[in-house]
Formats: structure tokens, sequence, C-alpha cells
């Protein structure tokens, strides 16, 4: 008998699992964490961590490169999951906004928002709503409706993909290194937004990130993933002021300085948290 959400208090519980490749390459060992229904939840840690296939694994997305949960299990809304494919996951609320920014280049900013709400049947007046709510979280793409999203700026392009991702009304949104290649202030913009999104629309966040500083700082829980294992976890206020987390993955040492991530052997890091 699958578990009630109700019971534990997770939206979403990933226990223990193990993801293949092409059932020889071992990406994720043993991975087990929660996010509750209304949270900030992140994910941290370098490239090759493990963290988008963690994702990739929520969203049901690892089949369309031969990849498959080996082991342990994922139950959203207290729904099995466990490999099932994205197009299920979506539909039970679950929305993941892929790293890159995938958006539809050869249609206009507001035709690629209003495609995010085709899975939706709750009536054409909450979604008229929802597209409305859109522009007010993102003003920026208010006067853009009629370009070409191909034809807008990385910044643009992110709030277009997520802005889509929200129209499909997720109980749940997934964020895949929403910062990456975006300038600084325009980073502070998009997670301002992720902020009131999740207090105002009532959506559930897990983002994954690289920037450690600006995921801890909307974040109320993180994970942080060492070569496909959960090396760490806590709430995110107590990660802040972990001097393994400030020299790691904040660049701060004792002395004030910054310290490069080539100085620090991997293991070196592991050995010290496990």
């Amino acid at each position: 008998m699958l578990m009630d959400e109700k019971a534990n208090g997770h939206l979403l519980e990933v226990n223990n699992i193990e993801v293949v490749y092409n059932d020889i390459v071992q990406v994720l060992r043993g991975v087990s964490l929660h996010v509750h229904e209304g949270g900030i939840v992140a994910l941290l840690g370098t490239n090759g961590a493990g963290k988008t296939t963690t994702l990739r694994a929520i969203s049901g997305l690892l089949k369309p490169e031969n990849g498959h949960i080996r082991d342990g299990y994922i139950r959203f809304q207290g729904k099995d999951i466990t490999n099932v494919l994205g197009t299920h996951v979506v539909r039970l609320g679950a929305v993941m906004v892929p790293e890159g920014r995938h958006i539809f280049k050869h249609l206009t900013v507001d035709e690629n928002i209003r495609v995010g709400s085709i899975t939706r049947k709750d009536g054409q007046q909450k979604i008229r709503e929802d597209h409305e709510l859109m522009y007010r979280h993102f003003p920026r793409l208010y006067n853009i409706t009629n370009r070409l999203a191909g034809y807008c700026s990385g910044g643009e392009q992110q709030m277009i993909a997520i802005a889509r991702a929200l129209m499909g009304a997720p109980r749940m949104l997934m964020l895949d290194e929403p910062s990456l290649g975006l300038a600084p202030l325009l980073v502070k913009e998009i997670f301002e937004n992720i902020v009131l999104i999740n207090k105002q629309m009532n959506t559930t966040i897990l983002v994954v990130e690289q920037n450690a500083r600006i995921a801890l700082e909307v974040s109320s829980y993180a994970y942080i993933m060492e070569s496909g294992k959960i090396v760490l976890e806590g709430p995110s206020e107590q990660l802040k002021n972990n001097p393994d987390v400030k020299e790691f993955y904040m660049g701060l040492t004792q002395g004030g300085g910054r310290k490069s991530f080539k100085e620090i052997k991997s293991y070196k890091r592991r050995k010290r948290w496990m």
C-alpha cells in the first residue's frame, strides 16, 4: 500500500535510489532526500556530482538516455513514480525546468508561455489568470511578448522557461541550474522571483545549483552531493555557517580569502564529512 504524503509530511520522497546508464555506469549511489510541501529545498554540488541525474530520475527523464533506477523508490504525493514516464510525472504536478533554457526559439515569448498550459484541465478562466500572473512575476517579459524567444537574452530566456513551467500549475517546480551563465544582477532577480513564486503561488521548489551562496539564502533546507551520494544535509542556515561548506562551496577560508576548487582533493572533502 502506498504511503500517504500526509502521513510523513513529504510531498516528495526519494529513498535510497541507485541510477545506472546502459546497465553499466552507476551514477547515483543510495541517494535519499525529502521535500516538504510549500518549502524551498536546494541540492548543491560541483559538476558531475549527480545533481541533474537526480532531477531526471524524479522527473521521469532517464529512459530517453538509457538510464533507469535500479534500486530504491521515488514517491510524489504518496504515489510511486519510480521509472515512470515524464508525461505522467507532469500530470501529477511535478514539472522540471532543465539546465540550458530549452525554449522554443521560433515561437514568440507569449506563445512559449502559453504552451505550458497544454496539459491543464482546470478551465480557460484559471489559465488566463495564471497567464496574466506570469507577466506580473516577470515584468521584463511584458514588453517583449511578440519577440521571437530565440532573440531574447539569456536572462529573459530563463524567465520564459520558468513561466512556461508554471503555466502547467505544478505543485512542485524543479529548477536545474537557473543561474547558469547569467550576470549577477539577473541571478538576483531570478532568485527573488523564485521566492515570490514559492510564497504567492504556494509552489514547492526543488532547486539544483552550483551557486551555493544564493541557494542557501533562499532555501530552508539543503543537500550536498559528491560523486553520486549525499554527503551533507541540514537546514540552510546551519549549512551556511558550516566551515567546510564555507571553504569548499562558498570559497571562503578562515583567513577571509578565496580558495580554488582545484586546490582541494574531492576525496578529502568526503572523508571529512562521512
